[in-house]
C-alpha cells in the first residue's frame, strides 16, 4: 500500500470497530469478517474476495501498535481520507501543513526544504522523511503475513493411524501432515503456510481444525483405544476367553475372569495409538437374552432357586443408609 492508500482507507470502518478499539476487539472483528469472507465460504464470489482482501489489509496495519500510531497520525493531519492542494481558495493543502511543519517554503502547491536534492521534495517524500522509509513513494515496512485458518475432515482409522491431507488454501495447495492420535476439534498449526508476508516479511500461519468421524466400534481416549465387547451370561459367569478385534484387523484373545460383572474394563497392553504406549481398554457387556426357549427358562429358574439366599442389592440399600 502507499501513503495514498493509508489516507483514502477508513480501516476502522473496514473492520467495523471504533477508533477507540483495543487490541482483542480488533482480532475479534477481524477473525469474524475473515470467516464470513474467506474465498473457501464465498467461491466465485468477486466481491468476497475483495472484501476479504481488505479486511486483511486493514488487519495488518491496525493489529500492530506501531502503524496504527502512524496511520491515526498521519490521517488526523489529513483531516479525513481526502484532503485539497492548496490554491487561490484559501484552503491550505496537506502539502501546505507539512510545509508549515518543517519549516518549507510553499512554491506551486510544493513543499520545499533544504535536506532534499535540489531543494524540494513532494508530498510523498515527506511522508518517507517522516516514518522513516526511503524512496519516492510512503509504504509501511515489511509485514508478516496473516494467520490463516482451515479445517480437514478425517476418518477416524486415520486420525488414529494419522495421515497427510491435501487442503486447498486460497488458490494453492497445502500439504499438511495429521499426527497419529489427533482427537475432533484439536488444532494444528502448520508455520509458515498462511498467507505469504510483504516486502521480504515471514508468511503467516496455516491452522487447521480437525474433525474426526465417529467409528463403530472404536473410540479414543488419549493414547488408548476403547472397545465394548459383549459376552454371554455363562461367559460372565463361568469365565471364558473371547476374540477381540483389533483396529489393525487382526484379534486378541482376551480372558474374562469368573464372576466378571458387566461394565468391567480389561486392558490389553501396546494396542492402543499405532506408535505410542496407549493400551487397548476393553468394556464388558454382559448380554441377557430377550428370548429364553422352555429349555433355558428352566435353567434360568433352577439357577435362581440355587442362588435364592443371595441378595445382589444388599450392598446399595445399605450405602443408601448412610
Amino acid at each position: 500500500m502507499t501513503g495514498q492508500d493509508w489516507l483514502e482507507k477508513d480501516f476502522y470502518s473496514v473492520l467495523g470497530v471504533p477508533k477507540d478499539a483495543d487490541a482483542a476487539t480488533i482480532k475479534k472483528a477481524y477473525r469474524k469478517l475473515a470467516r464470513q469472507m474467506h474465498p473457501d465460504h464465498n467461491p466465485g464470489d468477486a466481491k468476497a474476495e475483495a472484501r476479504f482482501k481488505d479486511v486483511g489489509e486493514a488487519y495488518a496495519v491496525l493489529s500492530d501498535t506501531e502503524q496504527r500510531g502512524q496511520y491515526d497520525q498521519l490521517r488526523a493531519m489529513a483531516g479525513g481520507p481526502r484532503f485539497t492542494s492548496g490554491g487561490r481558495g484559501g484552503t491550505a493543502g496537506f502539502e501546505d501543513v507539512f510545509g508549515g511543519m518543517f519549516g518549507g517554503q510553499q512554491g506551486g502547491g510544493r513543499v520545499r526544504y533544504s535536506n532534499a536534492p535540489g531543494g524540494s521534495a513532494g508530498f510523498e517524500d515527506l511522508l518517507g522523511g517522516l516514518f522513516g522509509n526511503a524512496g519516492g513513494g510512503f509504504a509501511p515496512g515489511p509485514q508478516q503475513g496473516a494467520d490463516l485458518a482451515t479445517s480437514a475432515t478425517l476418518p477416524f482409522r486415520q486420525a488414529v493411524e494419522g495421515s497427510t491431507v491435501s487442503l486447498v488454501v486460497e488458490g494453492r495447495t497445502v500439504n499438511a501432515r495429521i499426527p497419529a492420535g489427533v482427537r475432533d476439534g484439536q488444532k494444528i498449526r502448520l508455520r509458515g503456510k498462511g498467507r505469504p508476508g510483504e516486502r521480504g516479511a515471514p508468511a503467516g500461519d496455516l491452522v487447521i481444525t480437525v474433525r474426526v468421524t465417529a467409528h463403530p466400534v472404536f473410540s479414543l481416549d488419549g493414547d488408548n483405544l476403547r472397545i465394548t465387547v459383549p459376552v454371554a451370561f455363562d461367559e460372565a459367569a463361568l469365565g471364558a476367553t473371547v476374540e477381540v478385534p483389533t483396529l489393525d484387523g487382526s484379534t486378541v484373545r482376551v480372558r474374562v475372569a469368573e464372576g466378571t460383572p458387566s461394565g468391567r474394563v480389561l486392558r490389553v497392553k501396546g494396542k492402543g495409538v499405532p506408535g505410542t504406549k496407549g493400551d487397548l481398554l476393553v468394556t464388558v457387556q454382559v448380554v441377557v437374552p430377550q428370548r429364553l426357549n422352555a429349555a433355558a427358562r428352566e435353567a434360568v429358574q433352577a439357577f435362581g432357586i440355587a442362588t435364592s439366599g443371595e441378595d445382589v442389592r444388599a450392598d446399595l440399600l445399605a450405602a443408601a443408609k448412610k
